[in-house]
Formats: C-alpha cells, sequence, structure tokens
C-alpha cells in the first residue's frame, strides 16, 4: 500500500467516525435514551449500556479528529478496533444481525490501517514526533 493509498482510507475511516460522533453529541441525551432503550430487553444491564452510551459518540468523534489530523495513528486505529469489537458484540446482544457487516467493514479499515501503519506520510505524527 503506497502512502497515497492510505491516506485515502485514513481519511475515510476517520470521516466515517467523525460524522457519528458529530451527529450524536448535541443530542447525547436523546442518542444515550434510545440506546439504552434498545437494549432493555437484553442481557446486559442498564448500569453497563448507559456510561457507554454517553461515551460512544465522544470516543467516535475523538477516533475520527484524530485520525483525520492524522495524530496519535496507531492508538486511534486500536482504539477504532477496540470500539468496534464492543460494537459488535452489542449488537450481538440484541439479535442486530442487520448492522453486523458495517461493524465488521470499520474494523477491516482498522486492522489493514494498522498493519500499513508505515505509510502514514501525510500526519501531523510526522511533524510533532520527529525522530
Amino acid at each position: 500500500m503506497n502512502t497515497t493509498s492510505f491516506l485515502i482510507l485514513r481519511l475515510a475511516i476517520g470521516a466515517s467516525m467523525f460524522g457519528h460522533g458529530l451527529v450524536r453529541l448535541p443530542k447525547l441525551a436523546m442518542f444515550s435514551n434510545w440506546m439504552v432503550g434498545t437494549f432493555q430487553k437484553s442481557m446486559l444491564p442498564k448500569a453497563m449500556v448507559t456510561p457507554f452510551s454517553y461515551l460512544l459518540p465522544i470516543a467516535e468523534f475523538t477516533i475520527g479528529l484524530l485520525l483525520i489530523s492524522g495524530l496519535f495513528t496507531k492508538s486511534a486505529l486500536i482504539g477504532g478496533g477496540v470500539v468496534m469489537m464492543i460494537l459488535i458484540f452489542g449488537s450481538c446482544m440484541i439479535e442486530n444481525w442487520e448492522i453486523i457487516p458495517s461493524q465488521l467493514i470499520h474494523a477491516a479499515f482498522f486492522a489493514v490501517l494498522l498493519q500499513f501503519a508505515a505509510n502514514n506520510t501525510y500526519a501531523l505524527d510526522n511533524l510533532l514526533l520527529k525522530k
């Protein structure tokens, strides 16, 4: 993978995460209420779902912003992968099988980008973390 391909993929997954977080942050309480309601009949306790429902948009926004800027790229990619694993598990708990392919695609993007992180040429990491 060359540096331009890496940049395009990094920006694409970053835009997806950033956009997910950006639209949810202004309506955080409403998003949380929706998520808690969605998981009401699952085996996950409300005490676990509620804090996650508030943290998810913040994590999405932050991971997206870091990927778009190319700052702490490897950590952002790992964080994004972890978020996707949690979302996949949650989707299984509510038997929302339709959303899992999208989450798996996101997870694959994070894994591929992490594998080729040496191609992260166009990034703030290179300006701020010069050796």
